[in-house]
């Protein structure tokens, strides 16, 4: 007789939600977002008692009172999620100051380029070059903005209309400037130094206005205090020590398993290290810009006529300035966007002697084209104004 066939084995049963094995799936948000109308956070959250969480009087997220710690205690929220109402009635009122946010919409545009990459999974030197040619694009379009503001002062305002009497006479604000006069300001390289304060003026507004944005945004943590992304929200895989996983190209340990949404991942809103050089490469590529407008012409009167000036100064003030170029450009390809770390370190050198250097080229420049010239007429355009264009 065959004997009975042993009993299945159990089948184990799912561990439950309180179980150490379990792994949580995160704590759920729902952002309310009002209408152009505007409405407060007490009527979006449907609670009198509301808290600010983030933000502030322009912009800012609140919460109920009882859900501000929210990701501290997952357990009470398993079936419905934390509700968060973004108040933005702020950033559609203002004095007319703010129309000046306008000079950055073409870096708003650079930065929709950056956010539209397609997917491309596994193929890191592709994203980098990606990044890298966005970067550089932005970088172009500041230099490119600048040199249209160098096109206006310097050219058709300092060099041509101020040397030719007609275009002198007519303007009364002018007349200092006029060769015709021939005032202390009249020589052509005293009138490029002294329009040289509107570009450089433009660039000092640029970086106000990017400094104000990356104190106010970019420099602002998140709720939660999470410095990297290891795939896993609450820390349940270990992200570095002995077992820790190969890291990538970026130097980021590897996830174990599938990473988070780009929007929650802990790099994606925070740009504080990455703004702040960026911020630097631009406002050095803007002050170099207008120092070769202003050293290239008197450095080609000095090596053409034999003036007073020694040539080779012309010629070290612009190998000054070519060489803090190519670290701005360096800057700017070296370090992209990780949104997988938090990076929280800042460059503090690197931000404040590459900006400060270039305009220390600048006010050489100055000096050397405001150096007497007796001799010296301005005739036709620019003398190399036509790489600006």
């Amino acid at each position: 007789m065959a004997s009975a066939a042993p009993p299945p084995p159990p089948i184990p049963s799912p561990p439950s939600p309180s179980s150490p094995s379990a792994r949580h799936t995160g704590t759920a948000l729902e952002l309310l977002v009002h209408g152009v109308g505007g409405t407060t956070p007490q009527e979006m959250l449907d609670d009198p008692r509301t808290v600010r969480v983030t933000g502030d009087a322009t912009a800012a997220v609140y919460r109920r009172t009882e859900d501000v710690d929210g990701e501290k205690h997952p357990e009470r929220y398993r079936d419905e999620p934390v509700a968060e109402a973004y108040c933005w009635s702020g950033l559609t009122s203002g004095n007319g100051s703010r129309a000046l946010w306008l000079l950055l919409l073409p870096f708003m545009v650079v930065n929709l380029a950056h956010w539209m990459r397609p997917s491309a999974v596994g193929r890191t030197r592709a994203v980098r070059l990606y990044g890298v040619l966005v970067r550089l694009l932005a970088l172009s379009l500041t230099v490119l903005l600048t040199a249209a503001a160098c096109e206006v002062a310097l050219d058709l305002v300092a060099w041509q209309c101020a040397g030719i009497d007609a275009c002198a006479v007519r303007r009364s604000w002018l007349g200092f400037l006029s060769a015709h006069q021939g005032g202390w300001w009249s020589q052509p390289g005293r009138r490029l130094a002294l329009a040289a304060a509107v570009p450089a003026a433009l660039v000092g507004l640029l970086w106000y206005l990017s400094n104000r944005t990356w104190s106010a945004y970019e420099s602002q943590r998140p709720l939660d205090g999470q410095d990297f992304d290891t795939g896993d929200p609450f820390g349940m895989e270990e992200a570095h020590g002995p077992g820790a996983p190969e890291p990538d190209a970026e130097g980021c340990p590897r996830p174990t398993v599938p990473v988070r949404p780009a929007l929650g991942r802990p790099g994606f809103w925070y740009g504080r290290r990455l703004v702040a050089r960026l911020r630097a490469a631009h406002t050095a590529a803007g002050f170099l810009t207008v120092a070769a407008a202003v050293v290239g012409a008197a450095a080609r009167y000095d090596r053409g006529e034999g003036g007073p000036v020694a040539a080779f100064l012309g010629t070290a003030v612009e190998g000054g300035i070519a060489g803090c170029a190519l670290i701005t450009v360096a800057v700017v390809c070296r370090r992209g966007r990780s949104e997988r770390t938090r990076d929280t370190r800042l460059d503090g050198a690197l931000i404040t002697y590459l900006p400060g250097s270039a305009l220390a080229l600048l006010a050489l420049a100055v000096v050397h084209a405001a150096w007497s010239r007796p001799d010296w007429q301005s005739a036709g355009t620019l003398p190399g104004e036509a790489a600006f264009r």
